[in-house]
């Protein structure tokens, strides 16, 4: 498993001195494999892949089209299943959870964020964030009271009444994010959240989401090739033919070796 920068190992110097524990991970990889049939083409897109992610920190996974980091983000989320290996998530293995104890966990501790902005088209962006927080049964009124206490945050009071046609698509990004960050959650994904919007409003949203995660500790992880969103992650996982080749800080210094724990993407006949 990739060693977080956080967590170095400590020198013969150092190593009998008293010193804070790092931090405990919030998403775990061990072992991951995963393949999908195309016609009689089987296709490994990840295998044996291991790797930690920790929370109050934006993560980004970056890599060519096709090297496997928008599955693994669906793997890490629970929106889908791997073929072998395991996830753990807030200290709990996603694997043997039935289908209905994983959704109530996506409810209560995941938010997420789309290239699409999935936004419903009849619905101010009041009634977007305040949506998900009825499912958690939250009242009427409380759920409109936070849903703009969110938007303010993202800078979207002012277009609270609005609805998505009325909304450029930085706008509606916004929106998103403030719809995901409602319920509080302490896990955000985000997929390709900057690849459909300007330079100005990408980073915008970049920006929102690395505050997210120092301001509330959230663990933020964002699939992006956007080079935006390269600079500005505290932690950049980069991805090429399945496999995590990197593990970079913010500064931009290698936080471990490059690690050979997942092959190249492998046809086979299904």
């Amino acid at each position: 498993m990739l060693r977080h920068p956080h967590a170095p190992a400590l020198s013969a110097a150092t190593a009998g001195a008293a010193a804070a524990p790092p931090p405990a991970p919030s998403l775990e990889a061990s072992q991951l494999a995963k393949s999908f049939v195309s016609g009689v083409v089987r296709v490994q897109v990840l295998q044996s892949l291991s790797v930690a992610i920790y929370p109050g920190e934006l993560t980004l996974i970056s890599g060519p089209s096709g090297c496997g980091k928008s599955t693994l983000l669906s793997l890490l989320s629970g929106l889908q299943t791997p073929d072998g290996g395991k996830v753990r998530a807030l200290g709990e293995d996603l694997g043997t959870m039935g289908k209905r104890a994983l959704e109530r966990f996506r409810l209560r501790h995941t938010g997420f964020v789309f290239q699409g902005f999935n936004l419903f088209p009849a619905l101010t962006a009041q009634e977007q964030v305040a949506l998900p927080l009825g499912y958690l049964g939250m009242g009427r009124r409380a759920a409109a009271q936070r849903a703009l206490e969110v938007l303010d945050e993202v800078g979207m009071t002012h277009r609270a009444t609005m609805r998505p046609a009325e909304l450029s698509g930085g706008e509606k990004q916004r929106v998103a994010i403030a719809r995901a960050l409602a319920k509080e959650p302490r896990l955000l994904f985000a997929d390709e959240p900057t690849s459909a919007l300007d330079a100005e409003n990408g980073q915008r949203v970049i920006d929102i989401l690395h505050r997210i995660a120092r301001s509330h500790g959230t663990t933020v992880l964002c699939v992006s090739h956007d080079p935006r969103a390269v600079r500005h992650a505290d932690r950049v996982l980069s991805m090429e033919d399945g496999a995590i080749l990197n593990d970079w800080q913010a500064a931009g210094v290698p936080a471990a070796a490059p690690a050979p724990h997942a092959a190249a993407p492998k046809e086979t006949t299904a």
